[in-house]
């Protein structure tokens, strides 16, 4: 790599492998998926996908370069795990909970690549390049949002299917929505929804 804009062209061709492996993968994710729910959201992103694949074409044109792919290993390994887990012989709402798991992973993923993209492009002056990338960095972060919303009643319900569950779905869904916790003690929602428990 001799220069900033080199590392930021060649990443960009991974990303945008990246992308191309999503549009092929989302579909068959939101097939495999039990709650009409999780269909929706996957399927949605899918959509969603080909415009960030349009974006990133638009990206190679503002640093005049011809649109290429380069292979996001990393990309193919999280959907042949998500694959893995498509396939697994489990119950429809555990199987359903590994697959928002796997779609989060690759949303990570792609906030951190569309992250540092974005500030390379604000250090190079590529101001539409900064706008396009900022977009579909805000987007990934909604989907991963609205992801977690999900997941929120889909773990519980795969817990559910499991001898050591003991947190009723409403106390821990209360707990989730409640105020931040005291300093000191754990935010965490799972944690809030056992003290709740045992002051009952």
């Amino acid at each position: 790599m001799k220069d900033l804009k080199e590392l930021l062209t060649d990443e960009l061709a991974e990303i945008y492998d990246a992308e191309k492996q999503l549009t092929k993968a989302l579909p068959r994710l939101a097939e495999a998926a039990d709650s009409p729910e999780i269909q929706r959201a996957l399927q949605k992103h899918a959509d969603q996908t080909w415009e960030h694949v349009q974006r990133l074409e638009q990206v190679f044109d503002v640093f005049e370069g011809k649109v290429r792919s380069k292979r996001s290993e990393a990309m193919a390994g999280l959907i042949r795990e998500a694959m893995e887990w498509m396939e697994a012989d489990a119950e429809p709402p555990v199987r359903d909970a590994a697959l928002i798991l796997a779609a989060q992973k690759t949303e990570h993923y792609e906030m951190a690549a569309y992250g540092g993209l974005r500030t390379w492009a604000d250090l190079l002056g590529k101001d539409e390049a900064v706008m396009l990338l900022e977009q579909t960095a805000d987007e990934e972060k909604e989907t991963d949002e609205f992801l977690n919303e999900i997941a929120s009643r889909i773990n519980v319900a795969a817990a559910e299917r499991g001898d050591e569950y003991e947190i009723p779905l409403d106390i821990y869904l209360k707990s989730r929505r409640s105020a931040p916790a005291k300093k000191g003690r754990s935010k965490h929602p799972v944690a809030s929804a056992r003290r709740r428990l045992k002051t009952a």
